[in-house]
């Protein structure tokens, strides 16, 4: 049986004390998601927290957590000329589509985003509930 020293492992999404601590910031701004063109984010470490800032006066922005939960039922909407509230997600990835003036704000913590990585990708693409 093989033996991990815990002092040489590396920290995971269940790893609390990663979430405790503050994250290490992170911003994406005027970012162009007009006309159905879909814009991912990838953040360089899993994400603590997210808040998503929709300027354009006039469109909507639609938020997946994969490029599939846009198109489906998986996503949520930030209304024109306003935000989302801080939402607390291990994530690695966002998709953002709808609006021409987007602002992704995020917490990172020390997780590198290969430890949600699963058989297909670092995505939760076909996840319950994602899509």
């Amino acid at each position: 049986m093989a033996f991990i020293k815990s002092y040489r492992a590396e920290v995971g999404v269940n790893h609390v004390p990663a979430y405790q601590v503050s994250g290490i910031p992170f911003a994406s701004s005027s970012t162009d998601g007009r006309s159905g063109t879909v814009v991912k984010v990838e953040f360089p470490y899993v994400t603590r927290w997210i808040y998503v800032v929709n300027s354009d006066g006039t469109n909507a922005a639609t938020v997946g957590f994969s490029e599939n939960g846009l198109g489906g039922t998986n996503f949520f909407k930030v209304k024109s000329a306003t935000s989302s509230e801080v939402l607390d997600l291990k994530i690695s990835e966002l998709y953002l589509t709808g609006s021409g003036d987007l602002t992704v704000v995020a917490g990172l913590t020390s997780i590198k985003p290969v430890r949600i990585s699963g058989s297909i990708g670092p995505s939760f693409s076909g996840s319950v509930g994602v899509g």
